[in-house]
């Protein structure tokens, strides 16, 4: 079994839990990107702890709490009550000034990072997931700080640069756990859309002139991503993403955009975006791509972290510790070293865990 910590009840853990759920009751494999990882399937995974802050889920339990406001992942499966209690945390940035009546702190005390690590250790978590809202720098770093101090491996789904940090990848090493992050790529969101075309353009013998990505979409993420001042690392991650897939990556990285938009309530958790390229191909001939993309964001991250917090335990239970950059880089938009190929770092995934003896299933050839 592996036992999952999450920080942050928001939409995300909503889709997560129920699709835990929906895999364990169907056995189905469909729409998995892999139905075992070693010994694990998605049946094997088990949230035993939650972390947050707003007064409509602190207290409730995990069933309960993930359908509570400002959430808005319907009810796609029925949940039996949990045992589990949504703890509370600490606020620290997690919290955008207008986005204080949509969270709705609790007033309750905050705990320590010591209370929190033993509480990690005293519920046997395996893996602590951080689903904090983008910009929440310092909050991120108090989580991941409290992960390592507890010996727990530590996913870091949000663009805060911790998995790409050498500093944090030799701390979680000398505490003998996993890192895996930053920033969740979605199975088929529109980033992994843009670098494919991207890099399709450059295996071609094309050149990328002028990119760009927009997102618009109305759940809480959006509405919280109206404060530019949260963004830096958010477009940078994005956008370098994309410039990755180029011959230099960071001069491709000034013609490339990418990032969130704008906030259309109505949309709810569906995101949609809008990809250009402008490329030149043969005699410098000029290429144009439109894209469409229309996905429910929250699908998208879930069908990931289903992956990930497996590959978290895998690696810790081969003494794989520390931030290693094959873990990441088929997962992350911002892995700890950049890959020009989705198809490359996913084969490379497959040979360093088969050097181990790690069977993943399904293998897709390449």
């Amino acid at each position: 079994m592996i036992r999952v910590g999450i920080v942050g009840v928001g939409n995300i853990a909503s889709m997560f839990i129920q699709s835990l759920h929906y895999y364990k009751t169907t056995g189905s494999s469909k729409g998995l990107i892999h139905s075992r990882i070693g010994r694990y399937g998605v049946s094997d995974i088990e949230v035993v702890y939650a972390i947050d802050i707003s007064k409509n889920k602190v207290g409730k339990c995990i069933t309960e709490a993930i359908f509570q406001p400002p959430n808005q992942v319907p009810k796609l499966v029925d949940l039996n009550p949990s045992n589990v209690t949504v703890r509370m945390g600490r606020v620290l940035d997690g919290v955008a000034e207008h986005m204080i009546e949509d969270f709705q702190p609790s007033d309750l005390p905050e705990p320590s990072a010591e209370e929190l690590a033993r509480d990690l250790e005293e519920h046997g978590v395996d893996v602590l997931v951080n689903l904090l809202p983008v910009g929440s720098s310092k909050a991120t770093r108090f989580y991941a700080d409290v992960a390592a101090m507890a010996g727990v491996s530590f996913v870091n789904c949000i663009p805060e640069f911790i998995a790409s940090d050498e500093n944090y990848s030799r701390l979680y090493e000398s505490h003998r756990a996993a890192l895996l992050g930053d920033d969740i790529k979605g199975q088929l969101g529109a980033t992994i859309v843009h670098r494919a075309l991207a890099r399709l353009i450059s295996m071609r013998g094309g050149e990328v002139v002028e990119s760009y990505q927009l997102n618009v979409g109305g759940n809480t993420d959006f509405k919280n991503m109206l404060e530019q001042s949260r963004l830096h690392s958010k477009k940078l991650s994005k956008s370098l993403a994309v410039a990755s897939t180029q011959p230099d990556p960071y001069e491709a990285l000034n013609k490339v955009f990418a990032g969130p938009n704008g906030f259309i309530p109505f949309l709810g958790n569906t995101k949609v975006s809008y990809i250009y390229i402008k490329a030149l191909g043969f005699m410098g001939l000029p290429v144009t791509l439109d894209v469409k993309l229309v996905v429910d964001d929250k699908a998208m991250a879930s069908a990931i972290l289903v992956d990930v917090v497996r590959l978290a335990k895998v690696l810790k239970e081969l003494g794989i510790y520390g931030a290693p950059p094959w873990a990441s880089a088929p997962y992350f938009k911002h892995p700890p070293n950049l890959v020009k190929s989705d198809e490359e770092a996913l084969e490379e995934l497959y040979l360093r865990l088969e050097e181990y003896g790690v069977e993943v299933v399904p293998k897709y050839t390449f």
